[in-house]
């Protein structure tokens, strides 16, 4: 295993300085109020080498820094938090297992991927410069355990330790390292200091049992991740997607043609790892690396595994198309972009014959999948809705919109009496003038328009659920009426006339 730390010294003061115009200051310096006292929690190079340091009273550094020369600004611990995790997704391109150090660095698991980038030295070399152009002072270190590159990066000048390296070789690294290097709390570094101990070395020279006693089994468990005997696991900020395809550009990509071309080729480059596998892509994530540092994502579901290269591209384009219109901003070009499939489903291979014509409906269904997919490429997948028979008695809950990725609905249940081809979401009441309090209408009033019956069905009586009666309402009759203009209305009946009710009210809950 190898991990790289990377430590950013600077980084509340870097957060602010690289988004000033004009001419840098002199010295400048964050400032926080502590028990009721202003002090500096940060500096820059030029504060450091006039003398201030973290902590310091602010108006201690006023007087031994000119105003005019020292430019204060408060601490916000929360943007630099905001600002690290930015740079952990910035420093995905480099690996997919990227996390932030809180509060001042980044943890990477670079197993298998440094020869990417000319070597473990070039790829250290390669991320403090990129660092550097970004404003940002940055040290970073590659070792055989995550505790070890961290407190390489922050206390040592060593800033590789070979993957060959013995168990001798690493104790030997971490020894001359300050026993700050541990991390441990306040209370058990003050005890460490008043027990003389002041390098790893010192702790490694000594029997572990009286240590454990002395300090605690904690220490002893940081002592053994720093001489990586155990290992401290990792957080990335996102998973590790199995299936991976990424370009990489000299010159950033900033024309749109440009990059639907390269999401093309990637998703031509995806679909092999799938077909292998035998799985079908049920979400993508494209990411876009810009060359200052900006990340951009987009996400496209599908509504069935696919592994198609041009329908995976024409999804994506879509996609693309949508966020353009929202505004894409490729700034001074994406100079990495990379496609991965973070949600797959098990899809065999389609059993095909040579001269036989595909089965019925493969087509169709192939064709509304693609539309379902575009649609939900502009407007989300949720958004997408077709509707799905459930087992209801009453016709208005008989049928609900559910997203369409969600898959093919069941055939709907045969009726026992015929349906209007639209149904109203809500009944309109309307007046009527029957014959009989318990038949069927001769005229009614619907929308300020006199309806004359001259044919009727009927009734077909529907009863509320027993276990839902109190909720459901009465009974309803319902009718299929025909007025003298030949339109067809379905009404109903509210309420059975002498038993549930002495005054039943009608309404037209659908038409033909």
């Amino acid at each position: 295993m190898r991990f790289l730390s990377v430590y950013l010294q600077r980084l509340p003061t870097d957060r602010l300085l690289r988004t000033r115009s004009g001419v840098a200051p002199e010295a400048f310096a964050l400032y926080a109020r502590v028990k009721g006292a202003e002090r500096l929690t940060a500096v820059d190079v030029g504060a450091q080498k006039r003398g201030l340091l973290p902590g310091m009273a602010v108006a201690d550094a006023r007087a031994r820094c000119p105003a005019l020369a020292l430019a204060l600004a408060e601490a916000n611990p929360k943007a630099d938090a905001a600002t690290l995790d930015a740079l952990a997704d910035w420093s995905r391109r480099f690996t997919p297992l990227a996390a932030s150090d809180q509060p001042d660095g980044l943890l990477l698991d670079v197993t298998g991927a440094a020869h990417l980038f000319g070597g473990e030295t070039a790829l250290l070399d390669d991320i403090e410069a990129r660092l550097a152009a970004l404003g940002f002072c940055a040290r970073a270190a590659l070792a055989p355990g995550p505790a070890l590159a961290r407190a390489l990066a922050r206390f040592s000048s060593v800033r590789l330790v070979a993957e060959a390296a013995g168990q001798g070789e690493i104790d030997a690294r971490a020894a001359s390292l300050p026993v700050e290097a541990l991390g441990v709390d306040a209370v058990d570094m003050a005890g460490l200091r008043r027990a003389g101990l002041r390098r790893i070395g010192d702790l490694l020279s000594r029997p572990r049992a009286p240590l454990a006693a002395r300090f605690g089994q904690a220490a002893l468990t940081r002592l053994d991740a720093l001489t990586c005997r155990i290992r401290d696991p990792i957080s990335p900020r996102f998973e590790a997607p199995a299936f991976i395809a990424e370009r990489r550009f000299p010159d950033g990509l900033t024309q749109r043609a440009d990059i639907e071309a390269t999401l093309a080729r990637l998703a031509a480059d995806l679909c092999p790892m799938l077909e292998r596998a035998g799985v079908g892509a049920r979400r993508l994530e494209a990411v876009f690396y810009r060359v200052d540092g900006a990340v951009k994502r987009i996400e496209a579901g599908t509504s069935r595994p696919l592994r198609e290269p041009a329908r995976l591209a024409a999804l994506l384009c879509e996609r693309l198309a949508a966020v353009a219109e929202e505004g894409l901003d490729t700034g001074y070009g994406f100079d990495v972009l990379r496609l991965c499939a973070t949600a797959t489903e098990a899809a065999a291979v389609p059993q095909t014959r040579l001269l036989a014509p595909p089965p019925r409906g493969a087509a169709d269904d192939a064709d509304l999948g693609d539309l379902i997919d575009r649609l939900g490429a502009r407007l989300g997948l949720r958004r997408v809705l077709r509707l799905h028979a459930e087992a209801a008695h009453l016709p208005e809950f008989a049928v609900a919109a559910v997203p369409a990725a969600h898959g093919a609905p069941a055939p709907f249940p045969a009726q026992s009496a015929p349906r209007p081809l639209r149904l109203f979401e809500r009944p309109e009441p309307v007046e009527t003038i029957a014959l009989f309090p318990d038949g069927p209408p001769v005229r009614f009033r619907w929308r300020r328009v006199l309806h004359e019956v001259v044919s009727y069905e009927g009734p077909e009586r529907l009863a509320p659920p027993w276990w839902g009666a109190a909720q459901s309402g009465p009974t309803r009759d319902y009718f299929q009426a025909q007025d003298s203009d030949g339109r067809l209305f379905w009404l109903f009946r509210e309420g059975l006339y002498g038993r549930e009710t002495g005054a039943p009210r009608w309404f037209v809950h659908g038409l033909s």
